[in-house]
């Protein structure tokens, strides 16, 4: 019987397609969800919840020091990557929602160089290493970098983007060229300076929907591919494992996402179109890239009984697990309607689980 593994180790292992004491575990939540946890544990440090849930990887990120962001009378604020936001609240919490979009009428190349773009020096980077100390010979650590189409359409508005890829395929050329240089900026000076204590870098673009794809594979190949094909080549540059997340039906594309690299394939969303077929996902596509997430939020985590829960954790376990390959964890943030005994079921099923 294999010995209990450090948490990097059991990482480390999954990813060469080996198979691990048991296996890993990541953990993502929305802060009302932690909060619950933090409540029902008593507990205020992030860090005793997730040693509590057997998380074996962690995910660091440099502080900001940029420019103090304007908020407006409305209570809307600028973010520091130039979006447009606003608190919107609901039943369970509240969530950040777009107020408007301040692209919307750039109509030109002198419209594009004129905006406020964000700078790499706005982020504490120097620093980085000093604040992730020595938890990387513990733990896998994971550094996000942004969605290049995500943050294009949210400055340019949803439907005027995909509009522009027809109609003004210089405008969507014009920002997302300029997003992919920031990022690529970002992730270089990052990984120059703590690139010792950093394992993989987690980058995503939502390019599906519940159903079907957002946009054609043709516009993904010309639009999209390009530029995370940019960005992956500087990570790449250093030796670093890419996770790439897309919500959605992306069943479609998974072969395609292979070519940009990618290492790792999030979050495998069960509840979308062609994603319940995790047989066949993992048949065709395990033993070249592996796989995180594909746990349901959807259903299964807030509503779902317990013994539903398990069988669908097991199952999980034994098909995306084989000979390695897997990172348990939710399909997406673990959202505040999700009770909290759900969630400590779930992960201390998942720790305790022998293959």
């Amino acid at each position: 019987m294999m010995h209990e593994l450090l948490s990097r180790e059991r990482v480390l292992l999954a990813l060469q397609h080996k198979q691990p004491d048991r296996v890993p575990l990541d953990f993502w939540a929305v802060p009302e969800t932690w909060q619950k946890i933090t409540e029902s544990m008593r507990v205020s440090d992030r860090e005793v919840i997730l040693q509590r849930l057997g998380v074996d990887i962690r995910e660091v990120a440099p502080d900001y020091k940029g420019p103090v962001m304007p908020v407006f009378a409305d209570g809307s604020f600028l973010e520091p990557k130039g979006t447009h936001r606003k608190i919107v609240h609901n039943q369970f919490g509240s969530y950040e929602e777009y107020a408007s979009f301040p692209l919307s009428n750039a109509q030109s190349e002198e419209d594009l160089a004129k905006f406020n773009w964000p700078q790499v020096e706005w982020w504490d980077i120097e620093h980085l290493s000093e604040k992730i100390g020595d938890l990387h010979t513990r733990y896998y650590i994971k550094i996000e970098t942004g969605g290049l189409f995500e943050l294009a359409w949210a400055l340019r508005g949803y439907e005027r983007f995909l509009v522009d890829l027809i109609m003004s395929p210089e405008i969507v050329h014009g920002i997302m060229s300029r997003i992919t240089d920031f990022y690529c900026a970002y992730i270089e000076r990052v990984l120059t300076w703590s690139g010792d204590k950093i394992d993989m870098v987690y980058t995503y673009d939502d390019i599906a929907g519940q159903s079907n794809l957002l946009i054609s594979p043709s516009m993904w190949e010309e639009f999209i591919k390009p530029y995370h094909v940019k960005l992956n080549k500087v990570i790449k540059n250093y030796g670093k494992t890419i996770m790439y997340h897309s919500c959605g039906a992306v069943s479609p594309m998974i072969e395609r996402l292979m070519e940009l690299p990618i290492d790792v394939l999030n979050p495998l969303q069960p509840l979308a179109k062609g994603m319940e077929d995790i047989e066949l996902i993992k048949e065709r596509f395990g033993r070249k890239i592996s796989f995180h997430g594909g746990i349901d939020i959807q259903y299964l985590l807030p509503h779902g009984t317990r013994e539903e829960l398990m069988k669908e954790a097991e199952r999980r376990i034994r098909i995306l697990g084989d000979n390695g390959g897997y990172i348990l964890a939710s399909a997406h943030y673990i959202q505040a309607d999700t009770p909290v005994e759900q969630i400590f079921a779930l992960y201390d099923f998942a720790r305790n689980f022998r293959y």
